[in-house]
């Protein structure tokens, strides 16, 4: 993904962008775990403290190995696609029997049910580091709205809204990255008298991290701050501020 330099006011990104500590280390947005060498160049960093890097690590660990678990139906290291995921399996037999012990069978087909606070710890980390490194936000208070679950879960009319692009209303955070990103297109639209005219529209289109393995959108528009991520195009987020 193009790495963009940031040109917003950055005094509104001081310290850990998670809990407002000191900025002593540095944290990838998207966390590697979610992604397979080789890595893209130019991964989204944020500012944030030692403290809580290591604390979401365990989470984290956590989510991409039911991920992978619902995906292949199995905790079986063996059987699990993604190399990476196969060898936190192997190393932590723990990890797995707790994954494990919450298999169930919906319409016959395997499912783990998913410890819902850690899914949530890190869908919101996530999202808070979208929304500081694209949208110059920071975004520590609780969400307004926060949904994720299995994009198959969602109807296919609402599939659609979810997917498609963001057309921008009016700006953000001047100079941000996301400011940056926005494509600026025309449209041709018909009255009822059969008249056209040219429309000039602001297009906030998806950012592609990694092939079929991570993607999202960052959107600050009319007040309202909206996160939207997808997880191998198998499981999706929305998290919103200011609604």
């Amino acid at each position: 993904m193009d790495q963009l330099n940031n040109y917003a006011d950055n005094r509104l990104i001081r310290g850990c962008i998670y809990c407002g500590g000191s900025a002593d280390t540095r944290d990838h947005v998207p966390s590697k775990c979610l992604l397979d060498p080789p890595y893209p160049p130019n991964l989204p960093v944020v500012g944030c403290c030692d403290s809580c890097n290591q604390n979401f690590s365990k989470d984290e660990e956590y989510f991409v190995c039911i991920i992978e678990s619902a995906l292949c139906g199995s905790t079986d290291p063996e059987k699990i696609g993604r190399p990476s995921v196969a060898r936190i399996m192997q190393k932590s037999p723990g990890l797995r029997k707790r994954i494990e012990n919450s298999r169930t069978e919906v319409n016959g087909q395997t499912a783990f049910i998913p410890e819902t606070e850690r899914i949530y710890n890190v869908m919101l980390k996530l999202a808070r580091g979208h929304a500081a490194f694209e949208l110059s936000q920071t975004c520590r208070t609780e969400p307004d709205h926060f949904w994720c679950g299995p994009l198959s879960s969602l109807p296919q009319e609402n599939q659609e809204a979810f997917h498609s692009v963001h057309f921008q209303q009016i700006f953000g955070e001047v100079g941000s990255r996301n400011m940056q990103r926005l494509l600026v297109t025309q449209v041709t639209m018909q009255s009822d008298t059969g008249e056209q005219r040219n429309i000039g529209m602001l297009i906030n289109d998806w950012i592609d991290v990694q092939d079929d393995q991570y993607r999202y959108i960052a959107i600050d528009d009319m007040g309202t701050l909206i996160i939207r991520i997808v997880v191998a195009e198998y499981f999706a987020c929305e998290v919103a501020w200011g609604i």
